[in-house]
């Protein structure tokens, strides 16, 4: 089968695709004929060397995909040949077939084509397990959200209208900015890029409190890091919480921490992936609460652009030059 195969750390045009050699069923497993996969940013980060685990040489990168099962190993229940899933592997989905661990595949609706269900797991995933269990989102507050129209930005937007947020989207371009308004968002700016300076810090800390009329957000939601997140803290209400996401804009923020004290907020840390090893059934309700939005047309994956598998390399160096409005797909 093909694979798109990282056979040495560096950029994306590192990468190769590959012939390789069919995975075997093995109990507790499924085998899966891939139909789609997204890419997301911890791709970007593995093929180079800078995720925080790293796969032996050679490896497939890509963390999701949708697909057919056709193979079903022993000990697995309330999965079988024929079934339309998508499966969280965390690496090795930018292939033909995948091995997936039963606890990692779920079933997907009729009504979700391959696509969409590629585009799910992860960006939905984190963004409800963001809003709801770790920043208790409440009807009425009000919502920031960094990165906007990116992936699990977009997600967020559609998440937190949907609990009853006011959303403010904040994005690099205006045309971004649109995205984020046309998926619900309330509000939305554009924010300074590159690296900015104490001036730009203020700027922003003084646009988010404009829109909030002087109180500052309630929740933060933040995949950017580096220097955007301490102009957002300072921009965040009493009793806050600021999300950390991840650090796309490169650098991990130092943030004076006093600042938690004096708005008596907080800064919550989402590690998903973590959680869902943890605590599997509890993301299952999860995501049957996202099936039931996206049934009600109240969540709808944004796939901005698709690539064939031949071509995975170039869907990955697109979201790595931040070129993406929503979700990028590869095709297999």
């Amino acid at each position: 089968m093909k694979s798109l195969q990282c056979v040495e750390l560096g950029p994306p045009d590192k990468l190769q695709i590959k012939e390789v050699s069919d995975p075997q069923i093995i109990p507790d497993h499924v085998i899966i004929e891939n139909k789609a996969a997204s890419v997301n940013f911890p791709d970007v980060l593995m093929i180079q060397g800078l995720y925080q685990f790293q796969p032996e040489l050679p490896f497939s990168p890509g963390g999701e995909c949708s697909g057919i099962i056709v193979s079903v190993g022993e000990n697995v229940e309330n999965l079988k040949v024929g079934d339309r899933v998508f499966a969280m592997t965390g690496l090795g989905a930018f292939c033909e077939k995948i091995l997936a661990p039963k606890h990692s595949v779920v079933k997907i609706p009729d009504s979700m084509n391959f696509e969409t269900a590629a585009a799910l797991p992860m960006t939905y995933g984190t963004s409800l397990y963001a809003l709801k269990q770790r920043a208790n989102l409440k009807e009425g507050e009000t919502l920031l959200v960094l990165g906007a129209a990116g992936g699990v930005g977009l997600a967020t937007v559609e998440l937190g209208k949907a609990m009853g947020a006011k959303v403010i989207a904040a994005a690099s371009t205006q045309e971004k900015v649109d995205l984020c308004l046309k998926h619900g968002a309330d509000e939305g700016f554009i924010y300074p890029t590159g690296d900015l300076n104490r001036d730009q810090q203020k700027e922003l800390s003084s646009k988010i409190k404009e829109l909030t009329d002087g109180l500052g957000a309630n929740v933060v939601y933040d995949p950017v890091g580096d220097k955007y997140s301490e102009p957002c803290i300072r921009a965040t209400a009493w009793d806050g919480r600021y999300l950390v996401i991840g650090f796309a804009a490169g650098e991990i923020p130092k943030i004076p921490i006093n600042l938690a004290l004096l708005k008596g907020m907080k800064i919550v840390g989402v590690f998903w992936g973590a959680w869902v090893g943890m605590f599997p059934e509890e993301n299952k309700k999860n995501f049957l609460e996202l099936f039931d939005l996206h049934s009600q047309e109240k969540i709808k994956p944004e796939v901005s652009d698709s690539f064939p598998l031949e071509e995975g390399a170039k869907a990955i160096a697109h979201l790595k030059d931040r070129k993406a409005k929503g979700k990028v797909i590869i095709k297999i």
